[in-house]
């Protein structure tokens, strides 16, 4: 099976309408889904090829995580924001397709839900708005700031990002696999006499000759300054 079949399964067992113009006729050539109709919350419930897994927050996140470190100005949908599943009873209401990821908050329930810890929307609302918090303050996250791919593993997707003043360096590394990685700290390269630490989770690498232990979905980003 191709990873475009694998990643259209995956999105139709967590609720994906296809547009008419998909077939799973094996003796088509290639296949041409237009769109898949999908809230982007409830896309991220398993792994390509995989079960559902209790890792969808992660998975989630660290997708956002990526787009925030990557060059350019980062677009982030409201319903991505907020974590909205699947509106599928609005969508039966409308007779729309797309209408599965335009649900209409009532304000009291939307209120209600991002303060409460029990409800995945408080944790990705908080842990979203943190994340940004943290990339507005970086000068090497300017949108022209240089961008160069790092090449560790499929399952690790990094790159590192420099200011335009070249005075803040920052390497950008994410764990899009369900599998926890291993990264040995010499292979960034970090010069020795400055002190680096990773945004996210505030942690102090002093040890230069050190791993870097990414858990399942787990990122990092790694900088001189900030």
């Amino acid at each position: 099976m191709t990873k475009k079949r694998k990643l259209l399964v995956v999105t139709d067992l967590d609720g994906s309408l296809l547009d008419d113009n998909y077939s799973w006729d094996a003796a088509l050539p290639a296949l041409k889904p237009y769109e898949a109709n999908i809230s982007l919350y409830s896309a991220m419930a398993r792994p390509i090829g995989g079960e559902e897994d209790g890792l969808q927050i992660a998975r989630f996140i660290c997708a956002h995580t990526i787009m925030l470190a990557l060059e350019g100005l980062p677009a982030i949908y409201i319903h991505s924001l907020l974590g909205t599943e699947n509106n599928r009873e609005g969508m039966g209401q409308t007779g729309r397709a797309r209408t599965i990821n335009r649900y209409q908050w009532p304000a009291d329930e939307l209120e209600a839900a991002l303060v409460d810890p029990e409800r995945h929307h408080q944790e990705v609302f908080a842990e979203m708005k943190r994340l940004i918090a943290i990339r507005r303050a970086q000068e090497a996250f300017h949108p022209n700031a240089t961008q160069y791919t790092l090449h560790f593993s499929d399952k690790v997707f990094a790159f590192w990002r420099e200011s335009l003043t070249r005075k803040q360096s920052l390497f950008a590394l994410h764990n899009v696999s369900s599998e926890p990685q291993l990264i040995p700290m010499v292979e960034l390269n970090l010069i020795a006499t400055e002190s680096w630490r990773d945004l996210i989770s505030g942690e102090l690498y002093e040890d230069l000759g050190g791993v870097i232990e990414l858990p399942p979905y787990g990122c990092v980003w790694i900088t001189n300054k900030g």
